[in-house]
């Protein structure tokens, strides 16, 4: 009887666990896990740099906001590098026979040490010391900088990394897999560095980075481990290694390549220009209090968490991985939608609604374009066309939440000023101008993946044998 039984257990896990079928025998689940811990350490650093710490300065370190929001943006200069650095990855000359090891191993270090060096930045900054406030803020610099640099390495060279290890067949659920753990990262880490900067000191500051820096060096060393196989023949240093330009416009002339990545900047723009506006349109427009309207992010992780899921579960079952993002961009505009019904209304059911189908279509349309992207890579290239995708993708998201909270206080004060007439609500305009440009913007990423979309059910032929998922199975 036990045969049977554990053929039962198997069929559920694979039925109700969307991950489980994400291992193969190349790549086994807890290696693969092992693998992801990368993304958990990238995830801790974005919820420091962009959360914990935006309140800490501004706050119990009384920094200038200014000078905060210029700190926070520093990270999204190296976003645009994301491209060469997947490059530079896949073309790397080494004796050791690695090319992704080095640069998450770079990267680490990047993290770390910047990591090392910021509070005590901080503090200088906040006046707390004897020391020139300059030489503070210079430091801070260098160590968002820094941090912001090993974050983009690290994940560019670890995607392609699990590119590399994970067969054709798995790799769309491999991919969902990971951007769970990214999602997962960022939870448990806002928690964990909430509670332990509850009672704040410039020494707790100190202990809490410092070892946000020895964990993110622990969990990427764990997620390195014996997980690139050495081919000194790939990476000898006689190679020949082409120019980043020339391997860029081959990339660029692949067909429909331009169409992809513009549909993925204006999905990216459109759905994270509401990420700093949510909660206070909840608490402004909806009356929430503020215990509530913190549950607002858990809900969006909700959402997204499931679009991760079901991207897993339709990519593993031969689902168009354009036709997935469209979907997903489809429940964005759904959700926007009813957030600003909700905002005329005050239902907050719907506005919770909303941002479920938010997060539920960032989730789908992320995975669903990062597959379309994988399936771009030629010849070894994984990196190139990875890093394209997340240069792309962060740059876009980071211009769109500068963009968004500067356009909301715009709006809104020339409404309070009288200037836009006298029948509409100062407090809601400057959201919901905010929120209808969302709409647009995923209007036209929609337009852009509709003619990647071209395909039929008769093009899965051995879909459920190989499943097979990419630009060059379903192209006319």
């Amino acid at each position: 009887m036990s045969a049977p039984l554990a053929s039962a257990w198997t069929r559920v896990a694979l039925r109700w666990l969307p991950f489980a079928d994400a291992a193969s025998a190349d790549l086994p689940l807890p290696r693969l896990l092992r693998l992801s811990l990368f993304q958990v350490s990238v995830g801790m650093a974005a919820v420091l740099l962009t959360g914990t710490l935006n309140r800490v300065m501004i706050v119990e370190l009384q920094i200038a906001a200014s000078f905060v929001a210029l700190m926070v943006a520093l990270p999204l200069v190296f976003a645009p590098l994301r491209a060469l650095l997947g490059f530079r990855s896949d073309q790397h000359r080494s004796f050791l026979g690695w090319r992704r090891v080095p640069y998450i191993w770079f990267g680490t270090l990047l993290q770390f040490g910047g990591f090392a060096i910021l509070p005590f930045a901080l503090i200088v900054t906040s006046g707390d010391t004897h020391g020139p406030v300059v030489v503070g803020e210079l430091a801070a610099g260098l160590a968002f900088l820094m941090v912001g640099a090993g974050m983009h390495t690290v994940q560019t060279a670890g995607l392609a990394l699990a590119t590399d290890l994970a067969p054709a067949a798995t790799r769309p659920r491999v991919v969902a897999l990971l951007y769970v753990m990214l999602l997962v990262g960022m939870m448990v880490s806002a928690l964990a560095l909430g509670r332990l900067l509850a009672d704040f000191s410039p020494l707790r500051l100190i202990q809490v980075i410092q070892g946000v820096a020895a964990a993110t060096l622990a969990l990427n060393v764990v997620a390195l481990w014996k997980q690139e196989a050495r081919h000194p023949a790939v990476t000898a240093p006689d190679r020949p290694r082409p120019r980043f330009l020339k391997a860029w416009r081959e990339l660029a002339d692949a067909p429909d390549a331009r169409r992809l990545l513009a549909a993925v900047g204006l999905g990216a723009a459109g759905f994270s220009m509401q990420d700093v506006l949510l909660e206070p349109f909840g608490g402004e427009v909806l009356g929430l209090p503020v215990g509530r309207t913190t549950m607002l992010t858990a809900l969006w992780a909700t959402g997204a968490l499931g679009g991760f899921a079901l991207a897993a579960r339709r990519l593993g079952l031969g689902a168009e991985p354009h036709r997935l993002a469209g979907l997903g961009v489809l429940a964005g505009i759904a959700g926007f939608a009813a957030i600003i019904l909700s905002a005329a209304t005050l239902a907050v059911p719907l506005f919770c609604l909303g941002i479920l189908g938010v997060g539920l279509g960032g989730g789908l349309f992320s995975v669903g374009t990062l597959v379309a992207a994988m399936a771009l890579a030629r010849g070894g290239a994984s990196g190139l066309a990875l890093g394209a995708w997340g240069a792309v993708h962060a740059t876009a998201a980071g211009l769109a939440v500068a963009m968004g909270g500067g356009l909301r206080d715009v709006v809104a004060g020339l409404a309070h000023a009288g200037q836009l007439g006298t029948g509409l609500a100062p407090v809601t305009l400057g959201y919901s101008v905010v929120w209808h440009l969302e709409i647009l913007l995923l209007f036209a990423a929609l337009a852009a993946l509709g003619p990647l979309a071209r395909w039929h059910p008769a093009d899965r032929e051995g879909a459920a044998g190989e499943r097979r998922f990419g630009l060059a199975e379903f192209l006319v």
